[in-house]
């Protein structure tokens, strides 16, 4: 039972917070039963388990410990969890685990794919709600170009309950991506507010790839000049933007009902 919070591994958890820590260590903070479960079915190679096992009890996934060799799980005091958990509702379960390399090569598409491109995202809850968003509508990928957030940022993993585990991602350079879209024979719709057409009036029913850029600046030229076609989500109101988030779902969604899904 570890019970003290000057612990070398409380330490070194807190310490994974920095995205320094993270990429030297090759190791990032998994919690959650519901995250690490989905981490477990993505083949995630999971160094070392922290339970608090007063609180989980109360889990709703009481069969994951079966799935965990014991010599990995070390048992904790809830003052320790408490000290090393980023979010609330965890469930008293907190993993290290090893980081994939999302790479464009390991996409496996289907025959009619749909791809989320987000450009520099900077907040890490926007990633992660963009994730949950690609999850709950299953599309195919969701490629990273050019990011000034971390992946395994404990926000995104939080943000995404999970989704950074159950959808295809891949991180590379706006250039990469526009070639592999391009061999792929994807037609790209970049999301601009100034664009003059309106994204109910485009066909998503083949390949498509919807590039979303940052809240302050929008996509760069590179993608405004490289797209297919230049799109825009009408606003009614007096503000010019939504949450990069919510616009990203609007676009899905909209794809989606036209797949008829």
């Amino acid at each position: 039972m570890i019970t003290s919070l000057q612990n070398p591994a409380v330490k070194n958890i807190v310490r994974l917070s920095k995205s320094n820590e993270r990429k030297e260590q090759q190791l990032f903070v998994l919690e959650g039963a519901r995250e690490l479960s989905l981490a477990l079915q993505s083949d995630y190679k999971v160094e070392t388990v922290y339970l608090c096992r007063e609180m989980f009890a109360h889990s709703k996934y009481p069969g994951l410990l079966d799935l965990l060799p014991a010599k990995i799980v070390f048992d904790i005091s809830p003052a320790v969890f408490g000290k090393i958990a980023y979010r609330e509702n965890s469930e008293g379960i907190v993993a290290l685990a090893r980081p994939k390399l999302h790479r464009l090569s390991d996409i496996h598409l289907s025959d009619n794919p749909f791809i989320i491109l987000l450009e520099s995202v900077e907040k890490p809850g926007n990633l992660g709600a963009v994730l949950r968003t690609a999850d709950a509508a299953a599309v195919d990928a969701v490629i990273i170009c050019d990011p000034q957030t971390d992946l395994y940022n404990p926000n995104v993993i939080r943000s995404g309950v999970g989704g950074l585990f159950t959808v295809q991602t891949a991180v590379c350079t706006s250039e990469e991506a526009l070639t592999w879209l391009q061999q792929h024979q994807i037609h790209i719709y970049a999301a601009e507010l100034q664009a003059t057409e309106c994204y109910q009036n485009i066909d998503f029913r083949k390949p498509s790839a919807i590039v979303m850029g940052t809240e302050a600046d929008g996509l760069t030229r590179f993608w405004l000049e490289n797209a297919t076609q230049r799109i825009k989500i009408p606003m009614r109101g007096k503000i010019d933007s939504l949450n990069v988030s919510v616009s990203t779902a609007i676009l899905t969604f909209e794809a989606m009902r036209q797949r008829g899904f």
